[in-house]
């Protein structure tokens, strides 16, 4: 009605004439709006991650050396049941045997390798030494894998002083870098270079923890494994070396059924590495 009485008494002056079309065109998108059916706003379900939920108190990698001389301790991977990692020498009469069995059985295997020691000992064929030229060394190694073929890993038979040595390490862990392995430092010398090279070379590695038959002895083998739970319960994780040894195998005959009823995982070197 204003809009009209005003249109009639200004309807020759042309400011009034453009206000009232200013005030025209605003109506109309004011009641365009108004009148527009409001947008659904879609709100999107939050999706929250459930906790990882750890379920075991600690990883535990046992690891038993120096297979492939007899045949007569492997009744004990039925009794014993839990994924161990058996270190596999090269080229004797059973380490194929043992290899395929341990396999068969849900165990880890990786290739002992001869290394250097310092001392004097009496050395396994082919053991690699730091005198020799790459060629050499390359060549052992890589016989002796193809030798294991369920091989998934390496770690050293002695050789504190082949450890020791960058240029001789070097040689063997890009060679198991090419084939994705792991090099296991069963570390029997504290000036291994095992693990800085292998940082630097961006292959996987692992460090043993705890020896656990250096005295064949039942109750000492007891107490070096309850420093590797020890060492589990502080890190997460520990590896502990034996033998294939009646001793050891019986004592952990008895231990692992319990330790896993406490909330211990045993697993294969492997799955710490990793």
């Amino acid at each position: 009605m204003v809009l009209i009485i005003m249109k009639k008494q200004n309807s020759n002056n042309p400011l009034v004439m453009f206000l009232l079309l200013i005030i025209f065109v605003l109506a109309i998108v004011i009641f365009s709006l108004l009148n527009k059916p409001a947008a659904k706003r879609i709100v999107k379900p939050v999706k929250f991650k459930p906790a990882v939920e750890q379920k075991f108190k600690a990883r535990i990698a046992i690891v038993l050396d120096d297979w492939g001389y007899t045949l007569a301790n492997l009744h004990y991977l039925d009794e014993i049941s839990e994924p161990m990692t058996l270190s596999v020498l090269p080229n004797l009469s059973f380490s194929k045997s043992v290899a395929k069995y341990g396999r068969e059985k849900g165990c880890e295997i990786i290739l002992h390798l001869p290394m250097q020691p310092h001392e004097k000992y009496g050395l396994e064929k082919n053991t690699i030494l730091i005198s020799m030229d790459e060629p050499t060394i390359k060549r052992i190694l890589n016989s002796d894998l193809d030798n294991l073929v369920y091989a998934k890993g390496a770690s050293n038979h002695m050789g504190s002083l082949a450890t020791e040595n960058p240029r001789v390490m070097a040689i063997v862990l890009t060679e198991l870098k090419k084939r994705n392995f792991y090099f296991l430092d069963s570390f029997v010398s504290r000036l291994s270079v095992v693990s800085d090279l292998a940082a630097k070379i961006h292959v996987k590695s692992a460090k043993r923890n705890v020896f656990l038959d250096n005295k064949l002895d039942a109750e000492y083998i007891r107490g070096q494994l309850e420093q590797l739970k020890a060492k589990a319960n502080t890190n997460g994780y520990a590896i502990g070396i034996g033998h294939d040894r009646k001793a050891t195998l019986e004592v952990l005959k008895a231990v692992i059924p319990q330790w896993k009823k406490e909330g211990y995982k045993f697993v294969g070197v492997s799955e710490i590495v990793e």
